[in-house]
């Protein structure tokens, strides 16, 4: 009965934990992937720019699909923005929510 609870056990709690500094290039990665988001912040700002020219001309133009693919494209933008500076707030609340799980 004794090794049945020891198995249950090791099978809710396998004793993981997320360790800094456990694999080498960790560092090299943490900035590989900022300047991947950098890059992305870069990106979402001149579609922004873009979407809104497009929105503006289809409005005055008269062109109603131009403005409302302009709209549509500058609430991408700024959802795909608002994301992008978010990503480690939104990573840390659902891991800190994922650790709270037994």
């Amino acid at each position: 009965m004794k090794l049945m609870q020891q198995v249950q056990y090791l099978a809710f709690n396998p004793g993981v934990s997320p360790k800094e500094g456990g694999l080498p290039g960790l560092d090299v990665l943490k900035k590989v992937i900022g300047s991947i988001n950098l890059f992305g912040i870069i990106a979402v700002v001149g579609a922004l720019a873009i979407c809104a020219v497009i929105w503006a001309w289809g409005h005055h133009s008269g062109g109603h699909q131009a403005e409302a693919n302009g709209k549509k494209g500058t609430l991408v933008a700024a959802g795909c923005a608002l994301l992008l500076g978010a990503a480690n707030g939104i990573v840390a609340f659902f891991s800190t929510m994922g650790s709270q799980v037994h």
